[in-house]
């Protein structure tokens, strides 16, 4: 049974920081496309950050470039998202997402930056 558990959301100062991870089991992770997605109140999800496999390749919305960083550790099937310099707009239900074969979606953690 695939799972991803999503941890690490809450609340959190503008100019704040926070640290996401994502647990994976239930299929190979190695060989696995991770990505963070986020959703914000009457928005569409939107894709955040993304990591290759073997993590050397990443890729980020052009609104958190400089702020997030995505990571993975793929001995403990855990792909991680940095946030620094949180603001306002970053306040969203974040979700991590695998691409190995199929597409699997975590249940998502609420990030709520104030002011």
């Amino acid at each position: 049974q695939v799972q991803l558990v999503e941890s690490g959301g809450g609340l959190v100062q503008r100019g704040g920081s926070l640290r996401l991870s994502c647990t994976a089991s239930g299929f190979n992770f190695r060989d696995a496309f991770m990505s963070w997605y986020r959703q914000a109140p009457g928005k569409e999800r939107e894709s955040v950050a993304a990591i290759t496999s073997t993590g050397s390749g990443t890729g980020y919305a052009d609104s958190v470039k400089g702020r997030f960083t995505i990571s993975r550790d793929n001995d403990k099937n855990t792909v991680y998202l940095q946030m620094n310099n949180l603001k306002l707009e970053d306040t969203a239900v974040y979700y991590c997402h695998a691409n190995f074969v199929n597409q699997y979606w975590g249940q998502g953690t609420q990030v709520t930056v104030s002011s």
